[in-house]
Order: structure tokens, then sequence, then C-alpha cells
């Protein structure tokens, strides 16, 4: 008896689908599909939460649970409500916007390049940041964060507008390989650079080796107040930019072809990853692969929908960095191990089995 080689749906959904007609069936399987991404989105709003309050709970110092709640939830002066309210709530917090940064920064870039390994070094924002800080530093004499922080912020908008130009001289639009070209060939040039500066006055810049390795560790709420409104306005052009890089998913000619207007959509692509990488930057620190994985993570589970990438984006940034902020508190006590630290441990094996995979997630 000859066999049936025709594979029987597997679910509930998929034997729903094959009985409706073809159009009914795509309505029906997009809707369950946004069900279960808004599902993941509840889920990972919940895992969010449980992370922050673990970030205001656990530290280098043990304080009892009960303590921790009525620091947070009332007026008590104590030494472990100081520490509570003055260090770990500002850290979180801080910790909190720039994984969302973070994040969306990357996903932002692996867009408009189309390279799945792409992160928001990529245009050369962390060098940018480093360069302008170095020469804050070395140059001006500026050691205190608050006196650094608009370098930092400086040198990402201006390194990444030089890299945008630089991928856009000539008649042809700019290109994924010739934005990464200029943003590679521009990173090696700074980094070189800041290199030659920090080792021409160690001393000086030896008060900055914490911000180097991308740390949250001492920053009070001016700071997070600082550096937030440009978070928000980055986020803000990231959702408006998202279904236009649906489309730059296919080609710049394709694009066109649907109507999109790739020039501005790659522009305000920039201007988003300069505001969200450079305050983030500035703020902590290069902080490296939290824009290389999160993007992945979301485009497994999501799928390539560029807006659902940027929300799952948002939860997953932020839930990566306070956790390796935690781990960092705990895996060498009473020492710290800074947030840059531990996502470059973790990254770096997902970075490799990227690289091995014969298609790494593609865009």
């Amino acid at each position: 008896m000859p066999q049936d080689n025709r594979l029987e749906p597997q679910t509930d959904e998929e034997r729903i689908a094959t009985s409706l007609p073809p159009a009914r069936a795509a309505q029906y399987t997009v809707s369950a599909s946004n069900s279960r991404r808004v599902i993941g989105a509840v889920a990972g709003v919940v895992l969010l939460v449980v992370v922050c309050a673990l970030s205001v709970a656990i530290g280098a110092k043990t304080i009892p649970l009960g303590t921790v709640v009525d620091a947070v939830f009332s007026n008590a002066h104590t030494d472990d409500a100081i520490i509570i309210r003055e260090l770990r709530i500002p850290r979180t917090i801080l910790g909190l916007i720039v994984g969302m940064a973070l994040g969306v920064g990357g996903a932002l870039i692996q867009g408009m390049t189309r390279n799945p390994l792409a992160d928001p070094g990529l245009l050369g924002v962390n060098a940018g940041s480093a360069f302008f800080v170095a020469v804050a530093v070395g140059l001006l004499g500026l050691t205190g964060i608050w006196s650094y922080v608009w370098f930092a912020f400086a040198g990402a908008a201006v390194v990444s507008v030089a890299v945008y130009l630089l991928g856009s001289m000539g008649r042809a639009a700019p290109s994924p390989i010739r934005l990464t070209l200029a943003g590679v060939a521009v990173s090696a040039l700074l980094t070189g650079v800041t290199t030659g500066l920090t080792l021409l006055d160690p001393e000086a810049f030896d008060q900055m080796r914490y911000w180097r390795a991308g740390s949250i560790a001492g920053r009070d709420m001016s700071v997070t107040a600082a550096v937030a409104p440009f978070i928000v306005v980055g986020l803000a052009l990231a959702v408006a930019a998202a279904r236009s890089l649906n489309a730059l998913a296919l080609g710049d000619d394709t694009a066109r072809s649907l109507g999109a207007n790739v020039g501005r959509t790659r522009v305000v692509g920039t201007v988003a990853v300069t505001l969200l990488c450079g305050a983030a930057t500035a703020a902590a620190g290069p902080i490296s692969f939290v824009g290389l994985m999160i993007p992945h993570i979301a485009r497994w589970i999501v799928g390539p929908d560029q807006r659902w990438i940027v929300a799952y984006s948002v939860l997953g940034g932020a839930i990566l960095v306070l956790l390796a902020d935690v781990v960092g508190r705990v895996i060498i006590r009473p020492g710290e191990m800074q947030v840059g630290v531990v996502t470059a441990f973790i990254g770096a094996p997902v970075l490799i089995l990227l690289v091995r995979r014969a298609k790494a997630s593609g865009l």
C-alpha cells in the first residue's frame, strides 16, 4: 500500500488554518502569530519586573528582604535604606534605560545594514564616545563623569554622522556594505588614537577605568536625568522607522517600489542610533554585545517583523543589562565585576555561534 508522504498539521492552529479558505487562513495565521507575540511580550514585562526587584534587593552587601521593602515604600533613614534608595534604585533605573537603548540600537543597526552580526559599535558610536572622553580627560583635564558625559555623547553623534557621510560619498546611495566599511575604518582609527592618549597620562585615565569597562555603578539620578530625554526621543524615532525597515530588508530597489523612502529611513535610523547608543555609552561606558544578542533573540521569537523586534529589544536589552549587573555584584563578592565584562563573557560565545551558523538569523 503506497505511503502518504504529506506532512500532517502538528498543532490545532495548523489544522484550523488548513481547513479555511486561503484568505481566511492567512488572516487566522497572522492573528494567531500576533497573539503569541503579545503573550511573549507580557511574559517579558513580568520577567523585567522580577529582574528589577532582584537588582534592588541583591548587592555586594546582604540586606534582609524586609529592610529592602521598607526602604522602597517608606522613608526610613537607616544605613541599609540609604544604600537602597541612593545607590541601588538609581543604578537599577540607569541599567533599565541603558539596556533599552542598546537593545533597540542594535536592532536598528542590523535592520539598516542588513548585517546580522552588526552591533552599536559598527557605526563608530563606542569609538567616538571613547575618543571624545579621552580628549576631555587627557587634554582638558576633566575627570568627573558630569564633565565628560557630554563629550561622550557629542563624540557618538559626530562620529555617527561622519560615518554616514563617508558611506554616502559618490553618486550611489549609502549601501549597507559602504556604511559597514566606513564604520569599521573610523572605529579602528579612533580606537588607536584613544589608546595612544591613555598611554600619555595613565594617572589621569585611571579614574576612568570603570567607565571604559562598561559600568552602571556609582551613577546618581542626575546622570540618568541627563541622558533619559535623548533615549526617549531615540526610542520614539526607532518606533517610527520600524515599519520602513521591514521594506528595507527586501533591498533598496524593492523598498522603493513599495513606496518606502530609503534615504529618510536611514537618516531617521542613524539619528535614533546616535541618540540611543550615544546616551547609553555616555552614561555607562561601552557595553558590548547587548546590541548583538538581543535583536537575534527577538528575531528567533517573533520573526522578521521589525516592529515586534524593536518592542522585544526594549524588554530584552533591559533584562540582559540588569541581570548581568546582578551577576557582577555577587560573582566576586565583596568586590564587583562591571556589567560590560559580564556581557562580554556571555556575548563572545554567542558571536561564535552566530558566525558558525550557515545563516546567522539572516535578515
